[in-house]
């Protein structure tokens, strides 16, 4: 799968555009495409679907703009030496910062490919099956990818199928509700038309127990609690998404597309761009970047005798094989700045290297047990059997009446350093569970001091003043900045 999406990506990307767009604005007007020039068959759908995943794998859509947001969170430091992500940790960024503008491109790119998709797709003679599949990809990365722009700028642009055909892309921002209904239905679509699972050849695809989790997650941020339910018990019921038997498989190279993995980007050295997520995270010393690396306040959460704190962290003492080059003991001088790095994005080589193959996981079963657990807890009900489904994995002891409290635990453990701190914290503030001032306020530590979140402001990313300026007054900046 990743090296069609490679090779594929690329013939259709070729087809479709005269060259990569770097403004919403400058997008190409895909829908004015004919047949004669590419929408021809069925091969050409594949590709051009392929040809949807590639942005994802850019740096600046997902392998690390993303998770610079997340070092808002009480996780890590931005070990990096970028001078834009340290006013993103500090909360003193505007509208000028580079990431907000290069995410929001990459991000409307992958919405561009998708729109094609959808708008062609129907009109070329093809498989049935297999043109279903291709408009379920369409419209889970297009949902995928609003999602993600309503967490981080709240309010967007919506460019659909009849924006690209009519070449109708300078438009203001829709509401909040409007894009998450967008998001809503295009996943719910997507639900209806993927398969359930795929062939080794195949995996990595979205696939219904994507689509679930993903709307999963949107019913609980909407605090939709029947809803949020009904979607993830679709997943934690269906034995096609069943938790991995160890949780380091999520993180190994050789198992990373276990069927607990329902949603990661594919990367695979040689077929994609260099700037992978394991780059970002590796340390230095090992061949990476370590521009992201956890904190001693998150290694602290971790309960005595877990085992996930071992895959998740490199901490001193902890022993490194690294095939021929031999075991390393990794010291805190080995890191830029904590003493901590990630370890669940470092893979090696059977040459000792560091791998860029490893995928990047963005929603695993787990995550979606723990939400209905959540949503359970929150409507009143039990949600100890899902939340224990995640425990009792990692050998740890069940919960009996488990709270919200016992909620938030588990996911900064179970997803530490997969960017959900930052946005779980944020809705919760929202529901009145914590004060999120006070909670940034802490000094968590040297690497970690208190910082100044202003409320309703930091919700919310301000809107590229780019793509601002470029509308001559249609897009309406965030409020407060």
């Amino acid at each position: 799968m990743k090296k069609i999406l490679g090779i594929a990506g690329m013939l259709a990307f070729a087809a479709l555009a005269s060259g990569c767009k770097e403004d919403l604005l400058e997008s190409t007007p895909y829908g004015q495409l004919t047949s004669a020039q590419f929408w021809r068959n069925g091969d050409d759908v594949v590709a051009a679907t392929n040809a949807i995943y590639a942005p994802l794998l850019n740096e600046d859509g997902f392998a690390h703009t993303e998770y610079t947001f997340d070092n808002c969170s009480d996780d890590m430091n931005r070990a990096g030496d970028h001078a834009d992500e340290t006013p993103l940790e500090l909360f003193t960024f505007d509208a000028s910062n580079s990431h907000l503008l290069l995410t929001w491109s990459t991000k409307y790119e992958v919405i561009s490919r998708a729109n094609a998709v959808l708008i062609n797709a129907p009109k070329v003679q093809m498989d049935e099956a297999l043109r279903n599949r291709s408009l379920g990809e369409a419209y889970f990365l297009r949902g995928f990818v609003y999602w993600r722009l309503s967490l981080i700028y709240g309010e967007v642009p919506l460019i659909l199928e009849a924006d690209a055909v009519a070449n109708n892309y300078n438009k203001p921002k829709a509401t909040l509700a409007e894009v998450r209904a967008q998001v809503e239905s295009d996943w719910q679509k997507a639900a209806s038309l993927l398969p359930v699972s795929y062939d080794a050849a195949n995996a990595g695809r979205v696939s219904q127990g994507a689509a679930n989790g993903f709307l999963t997650k949107l019913y609980v941020y909407e605090e939709k609690w029947p809803q949020a339910i009904e979607a993830g018990t679709k997943v934690t019921s269906n034995a096609a998404y069943k938790l991995a038997s160890d949780y380091g498989q999520n993180f190994q190279l050789t198992t990373e597309n276990n069927p607990e993995i329902l949603y990661s980007l594919q990367y695979e050295t040689g077929w994609t761009t260099d700037n992978s997520p394991a780059y970002y995270h590796t340390p230095q010393s090992f061949g990476g970047w370590g521009f992201h690396e956890p904190v001693k306040d998150l290694v602290d959460e971790f309960e005595a005798g877990d085992p996930r704190l071992s895959y998740s962290v490199f901490k001193p003492g902890d022993k490194v094989e690294r095939g021929p080059q031999g075991t390393t003991e990794f010291t805190a001088d080995l890191t830029r700045v904590t003493g901590y790095a990630f370890r669940k994005y470092t893979n090696f080589t059977p040459e000792g290297d560091m791998s860029q193959s490893l995928n990047a996981p963005f929603l695993r079963s787990a995550d979606v047990y723990l939400l209905v657990a959540e949503a359970k807890i929150r409507a009143g009900q039990s949600g100890d059997a899902e939340l224990n489904a995640v425990r009792t994995r990692a050998g740890l002891k069940a919960k009996t009446n488990a709270t919200v409290l016992d909620i938030m635990h588990e996911r900064r453990v179970e997803l530490a350093g997969e960017n959900e701190r930052h946005q779980d914290l944020m809705r919760w503030d929202k529901a009145k569970l914590i004060d999120i001032v006070a909670h940034y306020k802490k000094d968590r530590g040297p690497f970690k001091p208190g910082r100044t979140f202003v409320k309703p402001k930091h919700y919310y990313f301000p809107l590229p003043q780019r793509q601002i300026d470029l509308s001559n007054g249609v897009l309406i900046q965030n409020p407060n900045y």
